[in-house]
């Protein structure tokens, strides 16, 4: 029996639509890029993009648990000499939560060109309303684990 190896022109992209209320940003992160991989689907192939596009709501509603939004840190640089700087999360999450949901997706996925292309089909907006009715998103439920959330 010989291994299926998916194509590019086999595979069928679904939109799905992810309500991130009350959500812990780790357990979202993971959870999305397994989808925006491919790796929901039974045609999975890890050289080919076979992931589907994903629209996240609600991305200033996302929990961080404990003291993270006091002590975790966002660090990036400036490509200038000494150009480090870091933000905490607190104010990372107030002003740029799409980025803070996206940048958490990021570093779940590989990185490699395939995961550079897999993170162009993530969407994420901080209200409630999205511009990609067109496209007919799907709405992709989370699997609910037992946490203790800090609302």
């Amino acid at each position: 029996m010989k291994t299926f190896m998916a194509k590019e022109s086999d595979i069928q992209k679904k939109w799905y639509v992810v309500d991130a209320d009350g959500v812990p940003l780790g357990r979202l992160a993971a959870q999305v890029a397994s989808v925006l991989r491919g790796k929901n689907k039974p045609e999975f192939t890890p050289h080919v993009d076979v992931g589907d596009f994903v629209i996240i709501l609600n991305s200033d509603k996302v929990l961080l648990t404990g003291k993270k939004l006091e002590q975790k840190m966002h660090r990036y640089h400036t490509l200038y000499m000494g150009g480090m700087k870091e933000i905490k999360y607190k104010k990372f999450m107030a002003e740029k939560s799409d980025e803070a949901v996206s940048v958490a997706i990021k570093g779940m996925l590989p990185k490699n060109a395939l995961g550079r292309k897999s993170l162009k089909k993530l969407r994420v907006y901080k209200g409630n309303e999205h511009p990609h009715v067109a496209q007919q998103p799907i709405e992709f439920k989370l699997v609910e684990k037992n946490y203790k959330g800090d609302k």
